[in-house]
């Protein structure tokens, strides 16, 4: 309607059923509609500026299983290792499987109510944040053992190392970088393209040509400079959700690891059945 139905001004009929029809679907909508948590709701169509960033696509290269019930939030090489760290209170985790046979090397479990989030290899110890718990757990990177705690202000989404430094998200525009020891705060950038703030950073994947991330609720992945907080390429990785099975119970894309030496990246998604090695290239190659 384009306006309130004043009264004694009636639609004809046919047109009056149409209206009630279509105010019971958006009733529904609104009453079985999905409750959106931090990294659970359904993707959108890809809205960050492009203004000078390359625009880039995904190319599959290969598929490998991966755990549906794995609710991912980080994801990472290392060596020939992948860990992998999932959300939920009392259902988060992280683990390192063996990338040649899938086995399972190690596992520990956050304890109720900790909401796992992103994960990422510094130095000779491996970081878990919480997402609104305000505890970065330190592991053991071979045993993935606690070996201490810190705590810190905010959110936690996504986290990655550089050769002296941590960079964390929060679903915000800003990147954190932080000390790769103490966890305190350094400095911060804000993220942009064409002049835009770009919003809904999740996890990081820290590589020499600059901060990859996945943009919550999209199935975007956009490149950052860490220096300038400028969006240098944005990812359309919507093939990758489109060819998983439709009746497929699967949330939203996350998880992206560099494979050292090489241009290629794993790429998943929470609750996602598979997981993709792929390239990103240019849009009209």
């Amino acid at each position: 309607m384009d306006g309130p139905m004043r009264s004694g001004n009636h639609a004809p009929p046919t047109r009056a059923r149409a209206l009630v029809r279509a105010l019971a679907r958006v009733v529904t909508t609104l009453v079985a509609g999905p409750v959106l948590v931090a990294g659970c709701s359904p993707a959108s169509t890809p809205a960050t500026p492009v203004g000078q960033a390359e625009r880039l696509e995904v190319r599959i290269l290969a598929t490998e299983p991966h755990d549906p019930t794995a609710f991912t939030q980080g994801l990472e090489l290392d060596g020939d290792r992948l860990l992998e760290g999932t959300g939920r209170s009392g259902q988060s985790r992280i683990t390192a499987t063996d990338r040649a046979t899938g086995e399972v090397l190690a596992r520990d479990d956050l304890p109720a109510p900790l909401f796992g989030e992103g994960i990422t290899r510094a130095g000779d110890v491996v970081w878990q944040l919480t997402w609104r718990d305000g505890i970065a757990v330190v592991r053991d990177p071979d045993t993935l053992t606690e070996l201490r705690r810190v705590t810190y202000d905010g959110e936690g989404w996504g986290i990655c190392a550089t050769d002296d430094a941590l960079i964390t998200s929060d679903g915000s525009d800003t990147l954190t970088v932080r000390d790769p020891v103490s966890f305190a705060v350094r400095s911060t950038q804000s993220v942009t393209s064409a002049g835009q703030p770009v919003t809904a950073l999740n996890e990081l994947e820290c590589t020499p040509d600059g901060v990859w991330a996945n943009r919550w609720k999209t199935d975007e992945i956009v490149r950052i400079d860490p220096d300038s907080g400028e969006v240098t390429a944005v990812v359309d990785a919507a093939p990758l959700r489109a060819s998983l099975d439709p009746d497929a119970d699967v949330d939203v894309l996350n998880g992206i690891a560099a494979v050292d030496g090489t241009d290629r990246f794993l790429v998943t998604g929470k609750l996602w059945p598979t997981m993709f090695e792929v390239q990103f290239v240019p849009a009209d190659a």
